[in-house]
């Protein structure tokens, strides 16, 4: 018996193959009928045998190509049609909302034909398929075409239109489709945008790099600054015109095996390096690592990537090099730089040169960032590889705009079962990142055309993001609280309903007393929460300047538990103070001059590193911490300082006291930074586990949610959430999104689609 179904299949399956996929499928099996793009994804019409049908839409299930998603296929019965074969016809534009691929580092296909003498795209550096290439970067609207892409500009030659209309060709409706004869080209300019392009750029840009000098390199979703990671002076330079001063740099390295000599490369850690996305991998360097201290001051960790474009494996080849430093092509803290005569003006006091072509970026996107952990990879920087992806959630929402914080800013938009986060923004602390922030809030709607019902902002009256959503008219605004919003993000990210005990930890969060949280133990539900316990309040000597200078916590500390009584202490930290100057700031303290209160852990973890000596003033957001944490000895020792619990009011207060007092006495005594690093970090895995049970107890609940940036450190994470799961937690941690401020967009959205819904 003959019949007729339409078939509308949604998920990420426009520029992936699909449609060569559906159409060779019904080929295989002699159905007729079409396949279209669509706003909402593909729909197919397919007629034939009953049963063959049924196999053809079985087989959708089964086979999809690799880069393909599926989210919900939908059939509908319809009348038969007088027709001989099975066609792929024109997109259709529309309501709906179809999910566009990421950008995908070059297959092994492209990769094979651009080393190969013999093929026509030898050592072509735009070289891509269906399965690898730009996507997201490129893109201006959907259905994504050709003529919606930056490609536009590019005619296809005849032979290359020859591919992308033949279905069973790799490249059919590959939309960034080209060759030497018709596609972007590079070129290579002096500081001054000159071209200076006689004979091969990659060459030439390669005996630059060679000569110790910076290259600005055109990437998939910005430029990058280059240089010889083994070249400690060429290094050094880029250090000094970036300011970027002890900050780490990401290296990028040809292959698994040459990572494996400067890194410890798991199987886990091998996969990730490997993966389509070709994200930077935090990895331990490997003992005989021959890298330089400049790469990663006082940091055992490097950043490692592998080549993602063909333009980066025509540079490793050439070169020869073992590892470039490959860094944002911008100045400290502002957007990645991506039109050519705006990387010119704003890089040419940072490169020599510059790598550039003429196929337009259409929106900024830096690199991701993973660390392995001890249950999976981790995300510490959402963005190109892995946007825009959405996070699938539990059921449908409302669609709401969040607009994230001022830290490591992300946007989300959610419809039905999807909440998409935007690429990484930044800090949106300049006018830059601030036109960014609105600039990727505005594509994002835009590509994925989707009107907002409510926009949900931090707490913090003072966020750039904030101010932008109050500023927004003829929309519900809903106000969500920093912390709640982190342990909201982790419940959504793994399908929770109901109450947890949330740990949220981390530096810089507006409480709903007007004061800085940040060490919160909450019970928590989308719709409210309740602060169980935190640690007690100390002030912050001149607000933000406490933050770039760790020292200054630390004698909040001390002068907050011991008085001027520790100006007599005999430790070396005390001995170093300027006393006038410390004097100075104590009035600000008693007098409350710009030094609100805080119970941040970040904070605490400073006051700690300026302690025992490790860091007086921080060049990058988070130094002090994360040189605490490279500061761990290799003991397995569980010895901690003690931390006290105290009941008050609703809540317990968690007092240091204690721990100061046993961390002065190491003091005395000489012990090894090592040691006092390691049990300090014991200390705050012992209480926050202590905090767990009792809330435990007194709640009933066994599901703990770990969120909060100080989560980065894998020490910390790894021992609480082994301990929680050995006390017989449900332990729920994030790896879709960041834990910490990336990832705050989807937890206030999250809170928001909640408030929208009808209860009861």
């Amino acid at each position: 018996m003959q019949v007729r179904r339409q078939i509308e299949v949604s998920g990420i399956v426009q520029g992936v193959g699909f449609r060569p996929f559906v159409f060779r499928l019904a080929q295989s099996r002699r159905l007729t009928g079409c396949i279209r793009n669509t706003s909402a994804g593909v729909t197919i019409e397919v007629q034939g045998s009953s049963n063959s049908v049924d196999q053809f839409a079985a087989s959708l299930l089964v086979q999809p190509p690799p880069l393909s998603r599926i989210t919900t296929i939908t059939a509908l019965e319809i009348p038969i049609q007088s027709e001989v074969e099975f066609r792929i016809v024109t997109s259709e534009a529309g309501g709906g909302c179809t999910l566009i691929s990421p950008d995908i580092a070059v297959c092994s296909d492209c990769l094979h034909e651009l080393l190969d003498p013999a093929d026509r795209r030898f050592r072509y550096p735009f070289i891509n398929c269906t399965n690898c290439g730009p996507r997201f970067t490129i893109v201006r609207a959907i259905p994504y075409d050709r003529a919606s892409t930056s490609m536009a500009v590019f005619p296809m030659c005849a032979r290359c239109q020859a591919e992308y209309d033949d279905p069973r060709n790799r490249r059919f409706h590959a939309q960034p489709n080209a060759c030497p004869d018709c596609g972007p080209h590079l070129k290579l300019w002096d500081r001054s945008g000159r071209n200076i392009s006689n004979g091969d750029p990659v060459r030439r840009a390669v005996d630059a790099l060679r000569d110790g000098q910076v290259v600005a390199v055109k990437g998939l979703g910005g430029f990058h600054l280059a240089v010889d990671a083994l070249n400690p002076s060429a290094v050094r330079l880029l250090r000094e015109r970036k300011r970027r001063f002890e900050k780490p740099f990401a290296i990028m390295v040809p292959d698994v095996e040459t990572a494996r000599q400067f890194c410890e490369v798991s199987d886990v850690a091998s996969q990730a390096l490997e993966s389509a996305q070709r994200p930077i991998v935090l990895l331990p360097r490997a003992p005989r690592c021959e890298m330089s201290d400049e790469i990663a001051p006082r940091n055992r960790d490097l950043g490692i990537f592998l080549p993602y474009t063909p333009l980066h494996h025509l540079l490793l080849d050439q070169g020869k090099f073992s590892a470039l430093v490959m860094t944002s092509g911008n100045l400290s803290e502002e957007p990645i730089a991506i039109d050519n005569r705006e990387a010119v003006q704003r890089l040419n006091n940072l490169a020599d040169f510059f790598l550039a072509h003429n196929r337009d970026i259409l929106l900024r996107c830096d690199d991701s960032v993973v660390r392995p952990t001890a249950t999976g990879i981790r995300q510490l920087r959402r963005s190109r590889g892995f946007v825009p992806v959405p996070v699938f959630l539990k059921d449908a929402q409302p669609s709401i705009l969040a607009v994230g914080g001022e830290l490591k800013n992300t946007v989300c938009l959610t419809k039905g079962k999807h909440a998409f986060l935007s690429q990484h923004i930044g800090d949106l602390e300049n006018p830059a990142s601030y036109a960014f922030f609105a600039e990727a809030t505005d594509h994002l709607k835009n590509i994925l055309q989707i009107e907002p019902e409510g926009i949900a902002y931090d707490l913090h009256p003072e966020y750039f993001s904030t101010k932008w959503a109050l500023q927004q008219k003829g929309i519900r605004l809903v106000g969500v609280q920093h912390h709640h919003a982190h342990i909201a993000s982790c419940m959504a990210e793994n399908h929770l309903e109901g109450q947890v005990i949330g740990i949220a930890l981390d530096g810089t969060g507006y409480g709903t007393d007007g004061q800085i949280w940040g060490g919160e133990v909450l019970l928590t539900g989308y719709a409210e929460f309740e602060r169980l316990a935190h640690l007690e309040y100390v002030p912050m000597p001149g607000g933000s300047a406490a933050i770039r200078e760790p020292w200054r916590m630390a004698i909040s500390y001390l002068d907050h538990h011991f008085g001027r009584e520790f100006f007599r202490f005999p430790v070396p930290f005390v001995r170093r103070l300027e006393h006038r100057k410390v004097e100075v700031l104590l009035r600000m303290v008693e007098q409350s001059i710009n030094s609100p209160l805080t119970s941040s852990c970040g904070r605490l973890f400073d006051a700690v590193a300026a302690l025992i000596g490790i860091r007086q003033k921080v060049n990058y957001e988070a130094q002090a911490a994360i040189e605490l944490e490279m500061a761990i000895g290799n003991s397995s020792s569980h010895a901690c300082y003690p931390l006290t619990l105290t009941p008050k009011g609703d809540a317990c207060i968690i007092s240091t006291c204690s721990m100061f007092e046993a961390l002065l006495d190491d003091l005395k005594k000489d012990v090894a930074i090592a040691d006092m690093s390691r049990r300090f970090h014991n200390s705050v895995v012992q209480i926050f586990f202590d905090v767990a049970e009792r809330s435990r107890d007194e709640t009933g609940l066994n599901r703990v949610c770990l969120s909060g940036g100080a989560f980065n450190n894998l020490y910390l994470s790894n021992r609480l959430e082994s301990r929680l799961s050995s006390a017989g937690f449900e332990v729920f941690t994030q790896s879709e999104v960041p834990a910490g401020d990336g990832g705050l967009s989807l937890g206030q959205a999250a809170i928001a689609a909640f408030s929208l819904l009808p209860q009861g």
